[in-house]
């Protein structure tokens, strides 16, 4: 069971940061290909004869997701150290001799 949970709060912790690149990722592929980009707008942004602008303006507008996934990456981190912190002591006390 605890390796369960430290799996799916390690997941949430890895996954937080992705609309972060998905938007440093629209970011770069529109320089990169002299495109207009701006998030107030959709601009047709033409690549070997494909229109990505639709694309990369969903992309660009994921980073809002930063405001929701951030924070529950922190707690998600937070709940792994107090894991690993209570664990940590359960074995520290289970190892003692006893002395009473």
């Amino acid at each position: 069971m605890k390796r369960l949970a430290y799996f799916i709060l390690w997941t949430i912790v890895l996954a937080c940061p992705l609309p972060l690149v998905a938007g440093a990722w629209s970011s770069w592929f529109a320089t990169k290909h002299g495109c207009t980009f701006n998030g107030s707008n959709y601009h047709p942004c033409i690549v070997n004869g494909t229109d990505w602008g639709h694309t990369l303006g969903a992309a660009l507008i994921s980073g809002w997701l930063l405001l929701i996934t951030i924070p529950m990456g922190v707690i998600a981190l937070l709940a792994i150290i107090t894991i690993a912190v209570t664990c940590a002591i359960r074995k520290r006390i289970k190892s003692r001799p006893n002395n009473a």
